[in-house]
């Protein structure tokens, strides 16, 4: 029986190896721990579904293979071990040596052309290379060659019109959208070209001493994600003080009668929740050729790991108290630092928050991500003067708030709406209770 490299999330196209728990001739039963695994979202353990023995391992640990792809086989009793590979489709390709014989041209070898043989019953279902995604979130079908010539070409796949049946974009479509794009076609096996190449940056740097740290799975899937939202979100921002004595005050008194500590950013949590259904078309994500409304306000919380982030998501938040709040964003920034969080668990929401006053930053932009149409940055509060009335100064507690919102689904109005519905509820804290 082959094990196969499992899929973490509806995004995960590979997973690294960390360690294997067993070796080549152990015997296993269903539920023994085969080896565990780490993509940029998770880490995980897993088991074998049937009894037999090793009888070949394909991924070492520290490798990197896609998902699908046949890590190991369990042979059960009775059963024929299958042949060993030779070689293994490890994904990381080692650089080619600086230096290199010069031989003439009459002396250099024709290039070969490996054919691999691939066995019908036991097919890798995730390509080495991956084009992206077969079926874009709106539900439009792309052909393997139209995903390839798409990335080949410099082409964002969901924005070429589909002739196939039910809008299926088809190889043709792209060729159509790179001419009139005014490109001339890429050739086969070259990506699109990008910024310089970590050679050129290095280059830079001849005399200043580096170390080179290679980029883990998150760190390249935030990178690959966040500026691919810049690129093709339409960004704008909209910013608000908050006055905060008020939550302060009802947190203060509340901590003191409950053991269950309260933060600033429950309360943030249930008021932003809170505005998003009071305004439902701000409570929306984008998804390519519709916008889809949410009758609840599933809120990610951003929570900064080693090497990146997580935002898990807090689910239904309009209507759990503040200590459940509270202890649910807990549970999952403690499971999210150790990598243990399930996919469910940071995959969708309609919105989220990115807290950084914890660190004494006043006021900052976040970026938007993707499907998402809102993300709320939140400042560190701070005494202000402000005018009175009868034209006095006095001393408030300000928080400066940021909105980030995707004009696709959030204009100015709308963001504004919801920007303030926030605002009134965390200014008279006792709505956050009800």
């Amino acid at each position: 029986m082959d094990i196969l490299m499992p899929q973490l999330g509806e995004t995960v196209t590979e997973g690294k190896i960390i360690s294997w728990s067993r070796a080549v001739g152990d015997a296993v039963k269903p539920g023994d721990v085969l080896f565990e695994i780490e993509t940029d979202k998770a880490t995980m353990e897993v088991p074998a579904t049937s009894a037999g023995a090793i009888t070949d391992i394909r991924i070492k640990a520290g490798e990197v293979a896609p998902v699908g792809a046949v890590v190991a086989v369990v042979t059960g009793a009775g059963e024929q071990a299958p042949p060993p590979k030779s070689a293994s489709p490890a994904p990381v390709v080692a650089a080619a040596p600086a230096t290199a014989p010069v031989a003439s041209p009459s002396a250099q070898p024709a290039p070969q052309i490996v054919k691999r043989e691939l066995d019908p019953f036991n097919a890798v279902r995730t390509p080495e290379r991956n084009f992206g995604p077969a079926i874009l979130p709106g539900g439009i079908r792309v052909t393997p060659l139209a995903r390839r010539l798409a990335v080949q070409a410099g082409l964002n796949v969901a924005e070429v019109k589909g002739s196939g049946p039910n809008g299926r974009i088809v190889a043709d479509d792209v060729r159509r959208a790179e001419a009139t794009a005014g490109r001339s076609p890429a050739p086969s096996g070259f990506a699109a070209p990008s910024g310089a190449t970590a050679e050129q940056v290095k280059a830079l740097y001849p005399d200043t001493p580096f170390v080179e740290i290679e980029l883990d799975g998150m760190r390249r899937t935030i990178a690959k994600r966040l500026v691919e939202s810049k690129q093709t979100v339409p960004h704008f921002y909209l910013t608000a003080d908050v006055d905060i004595d008020e939550m302060l005050d009802l947190r203060k008194r509340i901590n003191q009668a409950n053991p269950g500590k309260l933060s600033v950013n429950d309360f943030v949590i249930k008021a932003f929740a809170q505005a998003l259904v009071l305004v439902p078309a701000a409570n929306a994500v984008w998804a390519e050729d519709r916008i889809l409304r949410f009758a609840t306000a599933d809120v990610g919380v951003a929570v900064a790991v080693e090497g990146g982030l997580f935002t898990p998501i807090v689910r239904g938040v309009e209507t759990k108290s503040l200590s459940t709040i509270s202890a649910e964003v807990r549970d999952l920034a403690e499971r999210a630092r150790e990598r243990r969080l399930k996919p469910q668990e940071y995959q969708g929401g309609s919105a989220a928050i990115s807290n950084l006053g914890m660190y004494g930053v006043r006021q900052f932009t976040a970026i938007i991500s993707p499907p998402h149409a809102t993300i709320l940055a939140v400042g560190a509060g701070s005494r202000r003067p402000i005018e009175t009335a009868d034209g006095g100064v006095r001393f408030t507690t300000q928080m400066t708030v940021t909105l980030s919102c995707d004009h696709r689904v959030v204009d100015g109005a709308l963001g504004a709406q919801l920007l303030s519905e926030f605002k009134d509820i965390l200014e008279n804290p006792l709505r956050a209770l009800l």
